[in-house]
């Protein structure tokens, strides 16, 4: 069916139809626009040729950038989103069980988001302490790490409140506390500038040593290490009158070794993890301070992620960081 273009001047002879077919020619293929000529003779006059060239060039043109935009849009919207890797850093050991399940989380996380989200995991402290990571997450050498919470007191410094010393005597203490406050911990932290997951317990920091402590007056002639950077911990070993040894973490087993240090105050799992029992021969039954740590990823990382993908991570990531709080209880 074709349709004269109304309220338009035509060229003597000359009239512009739409047309719901298209119009083929030797020249140009339009679809819904095609020209007639009409004369008293029946011939089609030379006029009529300059104006159908002119349309045909103008029209081409047209069709040329509508194909060009076209095409880059269905390219745009063709294309999976740029897939990015992101770095992850540990002073814990590989072979862990909770190492483990980190790196089948990080499998999951890379199929189901068809490989939009890579993790890359660093164990055994190959990137530093926490500090250090910590340090290189701001620089964008690394996106997150596994730490210990007090690493991240400079984004909020009431974090450590679970960790003052002698303030627990049990586990149920703890539940009931952490029950009330974990969420305000980690919102504080993400005010400061730093994401961070559900808390994971590490459990109760106990004095162990390589002479025997059964009294007060046995506590002054300890060489106690204590994390470098950590003013609590200085303060805890300055309350029982010892000698703080302020080194890194990935510097402790030598400084064992060495006599550098005779004693540390730790969580059993982490003395455990990272060898040094091998290296102490007496614990003090006293839990000296409750210990927890936290799976941090610079804010950065999450919001890159289109909303699909972010959630997908979160499914992952979350009940995996519960269920280690819970497997350390054990």
């Amino acid at each position: 069916m074709r349709r004269p273009l109304e309220n338009c001047q035509y060229p003597a002879g000359l009239r512009l139809f739409f047309s719901d077919q298209s119009l083929s020619s030797p020249r140009l293929t339009v679809s819904g626009i095609w020209l007639r000529g009409d004369s008293d003779d029946g011939t089609v006059e030379l006029g009529a040729f300059m104006f159908k060239e002119t349309l045909r060039k103008t029209l081409k043109q047209s069709l040329r950038q509508t194909i060009k935009v076209v095409g880059l849009l269905a390219v745009m919207f063709s294309l999976p989103l740029e897939a990015r890797t992101y770095k992850i850093a540990t002073v814990a050991p590989d072979g862990l069980g909770w190492i483990k399940d980190l790196r089948q989380a990080f499998k999951a996380i890379d199929a189901e988001t068809e490989g939009r989200v890579k993790f890359i995991l660093y164990p055994g402290g190959v990137q530093g302490d926490d500090f250090t990571v910590v340090r290189k997450m701001r620089i964008g050498q690394l996106h997150g790490g596994a730490l210990a919470a007090g690493t991240l007191i400079r984004f909020y410094t009431d974090l450590q409140i679970y960790n003052m010393p002698l303030q627990f005597d049990s586990f149920a203490e703890v539940d009931s506390v952490r029950s009330d406050m974990d969420q305000g911990i980690i919102d504080g932290i993400t005010a400061g500038g730093m994401t961070v997951l559900p808390l994971i317990e590490t459990g109760f920091a106990y004095l162990m040593s390589n002479k025997p402590v059964s009294s007060p007056d046995d506590l002054t002639n300890l060489k106690v290490w204590v994390p470098e950077g950590d003013p609590l911990g200085e303060q805890l070993v300055k309350l029982f009158k010892v000698s703080p040894v302020p080194l890194n973490i990935t510097d402790v087993l030598a400084a064992l070794q060495t006599g550098l240090v005779d004693a540390v105050a730790v969580p059993p799992l982490v003395a455990i993890a990272l060898q040094w029992h091998n290296h102490v021969t007496h614990v003090m039954d006293l839990p000296l301070m409750y210990i927890y740590s936290v799976f941090a990823l610079d804010p950065s990382v999450l919001k890159r992620m289109s909303d699909s993908d972010r959630a997908i991570v979160l499914n992952e990531l979350e009940p995996l960081m519960r269920r280690i709080d819970s497997v350390n209880r054990e």
